[in-house]
């Protein structure tokens, strides 16, 4: 599966970014979910949220509950990321990844970068 995430950008605290995340090749009808992580200067890569592609099943990191949407488009094999009341510390960039199961994600996108100002 080749990914490719877009949508990143400068916002002010309090705003919101959209992230997408499209999913192309042979073996994309076999996502079993997407997940979406960050990586901030000086931190280790977090997770942020996922969701199985065909039950729509979501999960989120404590930190973005409530602020962040995980949603997908099946038809179209993109993922989305909805970020509202983006934060400073939310500055990261973001990768998007998916896997065929339960197990690790083995298919990860380029990142796109989010910067939050003050």
């Amino acid at each position: 599966v080749q990914l490719q995430a877009s949508g990143g950008g400068l916002v002010q605290a309090g705003g919101s970014l959209r992230l997408s995340c499209a999913a192309s090749g042979r073996t994309v009808t076999s996502v079993y979910a997407m997940g979406w992580f960050r990586l901030a200067p000086g931190k280790e890569r977090e997770f942020v949220a996922s969701i199985t592609w065909r039950g729509g099943i979501t999960y989120y990191a404590d930190s973005v509950k409530g602020r962040f949407t995980v949603s997908r488009d099946n038809a179209n094999y993109t993922g989305y990321l909805q970020m509202n009341s983006l934060k400073p510390e939310d500055t990261a960039i973001y990768y998007c990844a998916t896997k065929p199961g339960a197990i690790n994600y083995d298919s990860w996108g380029p990142g796109t970068q989010v910067t939050v100002s003050s």
